[in-house]
């Protein structure tokens, strides 16, 4: 089979819910990944910050071989034991005290929302406060939390109960409390909203508040989650605590699972028939997670993404000089963002043509979140490739730079 073939499938069977790229993967090792028609590609997307550990990783590829051959799925009408391992390892290593497990993030968000709910609905509480152009999921309550019109169109109306202020306006949230307000849910950084960070003090602000007016403090960690920003947790680089934090994208390493860490204190709202899930965190999904996640510990793999990713910076600054169109590089660990003062899709285009993959989240805004496992080789090699991309979009055609 072929990449035109593939094309031709996925059009006339598939629904129409993906804008994608004209190319299909056969193979992966590494940092790299391989079409069908062989053309080989550096990958800075890594499956929208999915694949920390590469590809054809052999520690994860050996756990869920073997995992395989015994058994599957059993689901939760009994104990797991894979998952009780991963329960407590994520626990050991956080600052809550239960897990839930799920398949996705959209999912992880959807149980602490209705975590935050239950909790609260003794006080009568049910609002929950979030940001604009943050992004939580699509699953229509995650989609009404998402604060980004343009994914609301023709799914109204979506469940109310959601209020949405400013990001990075401490004032504009604490007028936002009301009686009604049962908890407050944020990305740390935001990454589908354009890699936005916080300013200094303003997550522990929104901490603060929260201890103040009783209400539950959900920080969405599905992308900036096992080690993506240097820390294990993004919610360490801002020194605190939440009491609820969703998990998903990396966690498995490509294998879907998501999910949920509570204090126990709210996690104790929720009991037996209040929340479940037929696939979350059975033997395949938890036996994958577990390798990933004793992989990162193992190669200090969060320490790696904060010194790789501010060589990655470092790499990258310098192209504002050679490229006006370069505005902005921002970034913490291996979550980086390239600003453009052009449409930034015509330059994912041209890094694809010469065999870097890297994605927009905003109409001018590249992002690059790549394997934990990079190189400073494999950096040298991105920089070089988007270097000539931008110098090729930039160009007006049929003229070449020593023109």
């Amino acid at each position: 089979m072929d990449t035109q073939t593939v094309a031709e499938l996925s059009g006339k069977f598939l629904m129409s819910t993906y804008k994608r790229a004209p190319v299909a993967f056969a193979s992966g090792q590494g940092v790299r990944l391989t079409d069908m028609e062989g053309k080989t590609y550096l990958d800075f997307v890594a499956g929208i910050a999915v694949s920390i550990l590469g590809h054809n990783h052999p520690e994860l590829v050996s756990a869920i071989a073997q995992q395989a051959s015994k058994v599957i799925h059993t689901s939760n009408l009994y104990l797991i034991s894979e998952q009780a391992k991963l329960g407590q390892w994520l626990i050991e290593h956080s600052a809550c005290d239960r897990a839930f497990f799920c398949n996705s993030g959209a999912e992880a968000n959807e149980t602490a929302i209705k975590l935050a709910r239950k909790y609260g609905a003794q006080g009568g509480r049910f609002e929950i406060i979030v940001a604009d152009r943050s992004f939580h999921g699509r699953t229509l309550a995650a989609l009404a939390a998402t604060a980004q019109p343009k994914y609301h169109k023709g799914f109204e109306p979506l469940p109310p109960g959601f209020v949405t202020v400013p990001w990075d306006d401490l004032a504009a949230l604490e007028s936002a409390i009301t009686p009604s307000t049962c908890a407050i849910m944020l990305e740390p950084i935001q990454g589908e909203g354009g890699l936005r960070f916080p300013s200094p003090g303003y997550l522990e602000g929104v901490r603060r508040l929260c201890d103040q007016r009783g209400l539950v403090l959900i920080l969405d960690e599905i992308q900036t989650g096992m080690g993506r920003t240097g820390r294990l947790f993004a919610y360490e680089q801002f020194g605190i605590e939440p009491d609820v934090v969703t998990l998903a994208k990396g966690l498995g390493g490509g294998v879907p699972i998501g999910a949920v860490l509570a204090k126990a204190r709210i996690a104790e709202a929720f009991q037996p028939g209040d929340h479940g899930s037929t696939f979350g965190g059975n033997f395949l999904a938890s036996t994958a997670a577990l390798a990933v996640v004793t992989t990162i510990e193992r190669e200090r793999l969060p320490e790696h993404a904060a010194r790789i990713g501010a060589y990655l910076i470092d790499r990258l600054r310098p192209l504002s000089r050679s490229h006006p169109v370069v505005t902005e590089v921002r970034g913490l660990g291996l979550m980086v963002a390239v600003e453009l003062s052009i449409d930034a899709a015509q330059v994912v285009d041209a890094c694809r043509e010469r065999g870097l993959l890297v994605n927009a989240v905003q109409p001018t805004t590249l992002r690059l979140v790549p394997p934990l496992i990079i190189t400073r080789g494999d950096v040298d090699e991105a920089v070089r490739i988007l270097d000539a991309a931008l110098a090729a979009v930039a160009q007006p055609a049929g003229v070449t730079r020593d023109s």
